[in-house]
């Protein structure tokens, strides 16, 4: 394996995860075989349940390859192409949507368009505390419901200029998988993705309708009588397209297989699904130059390699990470039921197969 040392990185996963007190489940597969599998803290605090490699978890903006995924397969089919005006399926929605603006450059997040709420922003908190004043979370409940929060807003530069991480792009592109499906974004979802990858414990749960198997997220907090709390009104209470599909660490481990073996969608697909497109940052970070694909983020090294691809997923109670190792043949899984939780740990794992 080139240096990796399973037996090693079991050891530096379990002491970093234990030592930051991490409450949630890891998975690691190669070859789709399960090479390391923990779970850590509790899936219930008030119940005293505690987290297991079969609890589910919310999976924050990971849910975007999801998305990403079942418009490239309209694409394949024929149904719809990249480079055809998005418009043309939510002018319903959003009829003064820029006729530039492509399905492609939504799944890329080039599109230049406000987005429902801006997560770059310096002042993002600030922003999301004012965002929840005004527009009470409990009401978004289907993507429809986030237009009005984006779909009056300037564009912040013309469609294909850059990159500008980006959700209202996946909204839009969740409600074109309706227009052009006449099913719902979670029916096509959940048997075009979930299904076909054998992601049997994934879904679309409300936090109101959770069941036994699935983690609550939690908040910590510097007061109050206890040091968390829950997140149930501190987020969205059903998923979107941009974001909040519940998965167990075997059911994203198990789509990051299905993907790049061709069960999700054709050779040709696949190929461009894995294929970095526009860069995210004009500066390296951490050593690597990072760019976006289709609902992927990128690693590429001085010799234009990917080391790494997946997706990130952050919102209060929800810490997720889905990483592709190509040159190991590894697959991580990493999801938290704290708020950020799952970064410096990420780094770690990471450091602990590239860098051992």
């Amino acid at each position: 394996m080139d240096g990796f040392d399973p037996v090693g990185f079991e050891g530096t996963v379990a002491e970093r995860a234990e030592s930051a007190e991490f409450s949630g489940a890891i998975r690691v597969t190669r070859g789709g075989e399960p090479l390391f599998t923990r779970a850590f803290g509790m899936a219930s605090r008030r119940w005293a349940v505690p987290n297991t490699p079969r609890t589910g978890f919310r999976v924050a903006s990971v849910s975007k390859t999801f998305t990403a995924v079942a418009v490239l397969q309209l694409v394949e089919a024929g149904w719809i192409r990249l480079d055809d005006p998005l418009v043309d399926y939510v002018r319903e929605h959003m009829p003064r949507l820029d006729p530039r603006v492509t399905v492609r450059h939504a799944l890329t997040m080039t599109s230049g368009i406000g987005d429902w709420f801006e997560e770059g922003s310096a002042e993002w908190e600030a922003a999301w505390t004012a965002l929840t004043e005004s527009h009470p979370l409990y009401l978004l409940r289907g993507n429809k419901d986030y237009v009005p929060l984006f779909g009056g807003k300037e564009a912040h530069f013309p469609p294909g200029e850059r990159h500008l991480y980006n959700g209202a792009g996946y909204i839009l592109l969740g409600l074109l998988i309706e227009a052009v499906t006449g099913r719902s974004f979670e029916e096509v979802v959940t048997e075009e993705v979930f299904a076909r990858a054998g992601m049997s414990g994934a879904g679309f749960p409300a936090l109101d309708e959770l069941g036994p198997d699935v983690a609550e997220g939690y908040l910590t907090t510097a007061t109050g009588a206890t040091p968390y709390r829950t997140n149930h009104y501190a987020t969205t209470p059903r998923a979107a397209a941009d974001g909040g599909a519940t998965c167990t660490a075997a059911d994203l481990t198990a789509f990051s297989h299905a993907l790049r073996h061709g069960r999700l969608l054709d050779e040709e697909m696949t190929r461009l699904a894995l294929t970095p497109q526009v860069a995210e940052y004009e500066k390296k970070i951490r050593g690597y130059r990072w760019m976006y694909g289709f609902g992927l983020s990128h690693l590429l090294d001085d010799d234009e390699t990917v080391v790494r691809w997946g997706h990130t997923g952050e919102e209060d109670g929800v810490s997720a990470r889905l990483f592709h190792y190509p040159r190991y043949d590894l697959d991580v899984a990493l999801l938290g039921n704290v708020s950020w939780s799952a970064g410096e740990l990420g780094w770690a794992i990471h450091g602990a197969i590239v860098d051992p």
